[in-house]
């Protein structure tokens, strides 16, 4: 029996996705869980696999096509087995959206109250707002003739010069979520320094060893990790989620890293770091960084973070405040670890400062609480052997 292989849905709220490769041939083997295929979303590229043993056939789109998610785009076959025939391939670089053709610009009282009983998704709707598209000059792709994201964005492309470029999906995703992260979001922020000699003197102490173990260089971000997942599981409130009218606790601390790629930022998630030792982190911190880099992240390599770190500090940044990643209740920033004179026993003194600040959901915890929990993450640091067991 045929297995269809259709657009995967990767994220919340994801309404097309785009092929940029098949990682198989038309007619060629491939087994259960080997990679198929590579999809954009507006997150990140990432490798997709097979749902079944077969023969890939019936490829109906091509690289560089834009579908809704959920549309079949080809088949896992039996050897000498034909493909199941439904509707017909998209081509490289085309959208399954179709714009009517140019008619006579209606009335705004007309446009208006046509665009009202037009059927759109909320994201479409926003961005044809901010694009000024015509709602009345569109047709849907989605279930029923809905109106898509892809739609809008189809439109504009076929009319470059009527409005601003949007820039790669990451770049657009970035502007969309920080906007709708800090505007939505009552955000306040903790800020404490901490004394950061015995996070140096225990990296120093354990780095040769986890490299000539795991082949990974033990970083700060990977102590960081580390010591604030352990930390959380004292704080569960600064592990929830705000769950549109509710908070929901998460049982497992899944910390997202946030990580420069070439155009933009991504936090793809080490799930399970409150159970995970130091080696463990590097190797998955690592193995994320270069999936990141290179256009290969998982499905799971984004999905599930309950709590992000993002440390600034390998780019001389003192102190920042940075945006929380709904529904997560909050962000640790983490700055460089810089020598400052400090009071040392009632006396001026040198030591390896870092600057920590905490960006909480107001909605999930209060003051005192997030206080708590960065008084817990800066004892922690202070004394990293007796968290770590």
């Amino acid at each position: 029996m045929a297995i269809s292989v259709v657009m995967p849905a990767l994220e919340m709220a994801q309404e097309t996705g785009k092929l940029i490769s098949w990682l198989k041939k038309e007619g060629e083997a491939v087994a259960k869980g080997e990679p198929l295929l590579q999809v954009e979303t507006d997150k990140a590229v990432m490798e997709i696999e097979s749902p079944g043993d077969g023969v890939l056939a019936g490829v109906k789109v091509q690289p560089g096509a834009e579908v809704p998610v959920g549309r079949t785009i080809a088949w896992i076959v039996r050897p000498g087995e034909a493909p199941p025939a439904d509707e017909a391939p998209v081509e490289s670089g085309r959208r399954t959206a179709a714009t009517a053709p140019p008619a006579p610009a209606p009335s705004a009282a007309t446009t208006q109250a046509a665009a009202r009983d037009i059927k759109i998704s909320p994201k479409a709707r926003r961005l044809a707002a901010e694009r000024g598209v015509d709602l009345s000059r569109v047709n849907g792709s989605g279930p029923g003739g809905e109106i898509l994201a892809s739609d809008i964005l189809g439109v504009v492309e076929s009319h470059p010069g009527s409005s601003p470029a949007y820039g790669s999906p990451i770049a657009r995703l970035m502007a969309e979520r920080t906007t709708q992260s800090w505007t939505t979001v009552p955000h306040f922020f903790v800020v404490r320094e901490v004394d950061a000699g015995a996070l140096s003197e225990l990296r120093e102490s354990l780095a040769a060893g986890i490299e000539q173990s795991r082949g990974v260089k033990l970083t700060y971000t990977d102590l960081l990790v580390a010591l604030v997942s352990r930390a959380l599981l004292k704080h569960p409130r600064m592990n929830a989620s705000w769950a549109g009218d509710a908070i929901r606790t998460n049982a497992e601390v899944n910390m997202g890293v946030a990580m420069a790629v070439d155009d933009g930022v991504v936090a793809p998630v080490i799930h399970h770091a409150h159970k995970a030792d130091l080696g463990e982190i590097a190797v998955e911190r690592r193995d994320l960084t270069e999936r990141a880099r290179t256009g290969k992240l998982r499905p799971t390599d984004i999905a599930g973070g309950t709590f992000t770190i993002s440390n600034l500090g390998m780019f001389g940044v003192d102190a920042f405040s940075a945006i929380i990643t709904p529904p997560q209740a909050g962000i640790l920033a983490v700055g460089r670890i810089a020598d400052r004179v400090v009071p040392v026993d009632g006396r001026p003194g040198i030591r390896p400062m870092m600057t920590l600040t905490l960006s909480s959901d107001h909605r999930v915890v209060d003051g005192a609480r997030a206080a708590e929990f960065l008084r817990d993450v800066v004892e922690a640091i202070g004394d990293p052997r007796k968290w770590l067991g």
